[in-house]
């Protein structure tokens, strides 16, 4: 694991309090086909999983692997887009663009969204997300080619959110620490964890 990755999430722990966690590593069934073995090392109680896995046949499975090891290393887990695999393991939901799917109900447990702009973080805000993922920032894998928004064009949008806005796309310990400290609740990665 990067070690600068985990200095800029104690170091943003220390500015935002606990919850939401800091730190975020994204599933990826290309990237990172089997996450368990990064879950297993990511820092306890410092960070949480968003599990994609979305056309796996074994994601169930998956999940409530995911589910023991963040009950065993205090960490939070959030399942995309699925609202009845995350209640069946206890876990929180991950939104895409904000969207809420036709079978989420309230509860207790935490919501996140990606958004890619202004309209998906006001979505992501009205549909109850404690914390949006806005991305790209920088150029990424994900996806090859797609406009980053840039460390400004990050920023501006994340002003106008009106909920604690994170960073994913092209995240590594050397680009989390271009990102604006005040303004950055949290940060996700794929690649960094592999």
């Amino acid at each position: 694991m990067d070690p600068g990755l985990v200095a800029w999430a104690r170091a943003a722990r220390r500015r935002f309090g606990r919850f939401p966690p800091p730190l975020w590593m994204f599933t990826d069934s290309q990237r990172l086909p089997d996450p368990r073995s990064a879950a297993r090392l990511l820092p306890r109680g410092l960070a949480g999983i968003v599990l994609r896995h979305d056309h796996d046949p074994s994601r169930e499975a998956l999940a409530r692997d995911l589910a023991k090891i963040c009950r065993a290393r205090r960490l939070v887990l959030v399942v995309a887009g699925d609202p009845g695999l995350a209640a069946r393991v206890g876990a929180g939901l991950h939104l895409r663009r904000g969207i809420t799917p036709r079978s989420a109900c309230g509860g207790r447990f935490l919501r996140t969204s990606s958004a890619h702009n202004l309209a998906e973080l006001r979505a992501s805000r009205r549909a109850g997300a404690a914390l949006a993922f806005l991305s790209p920032v920088f150029p990424t894998p994900s996806h090859p080619g797609a406009p980053a928004l840039g460390t400004v064009r990050w920023a501006a949008l994340a002003r106008q959110a009106g909920l604690p806005v994170a960073a994913l796309g092209g995240i590594d310990g050397k680009t989390a620490r271009r990102l604006p400290a005040r303004l950055c609740r949290g940060i996700g990665a794929i690649g960094a964890f592999a």
